[in-house]
């Protein structure tokens, strides 16, 4: 069993490591960003990566105060499904409202690793395998697809 700060100082090494690593990797218009509090431009809409004792995962979500407008922008998000599962090369879960488990009433649309644990240090290279791809892809993709939000909300 770990410590509550061993848990926590195993967590900020990850990421300090996953940080490190992404560091030299720009944006999809070449520059630099900050891979971890990756930053879409859009009010309400975040790209979250987790690591946890029982998986990680990528995700979009959109958590808007205004419950119609977080649905403006899901639907908006969900036209561009195509474009987004495209350059990810792979299909994601979309999750409505009352499936996302974000505090507040929102959506979630992502991608999870089961079977690995970030207190594990021999699982950062898988975690970070499947984090790395992932992140720089919604970027390539939210290059491309902000615009369609600016304006909704």
């Amino acid at each position: 069993m770990y410590t509550k700060n061993e848990v926590s100082k195993l967590k900020q090494e990850f990421w300090t490591a996953f940080g490190g690593y992404m560091k030299p990797v720009p944006s999809a218009e070449g520059t630099p960003v900050n891979w971890k509090n990756y930053k879409t431009g859009v009010r309400h809409i975040y790209f979250r990566m987790s690591a946890e004792r029982d998986g990680a995962c990528v995700a979009i979500e959109i958590r808007h105060p205004d419950p119609d407008i977080g649905e403006i922008f899901f639907e908006q998000l969900l036209s561009l499904r195509k474009l987004l599962e495209n350059e990810l090369d792979e299909s994601w879960t979309w999750l409505p409202s009352r499936e996302a488990d974000t505090l507040d009433a929102g959506y979630k649309v992502e991608k999870c690793l089961p079977g690995v644990n970030v207190l594990d240090k021999n699982d950062w290279p898988e975690i970070i395998s499947f984090l790395k791809p992932r992140i720089i892809g919604l970027d390539a993709f939210w290059s491309q697809a902000q615009y369609g939000f600016e304006g909704l909300g």
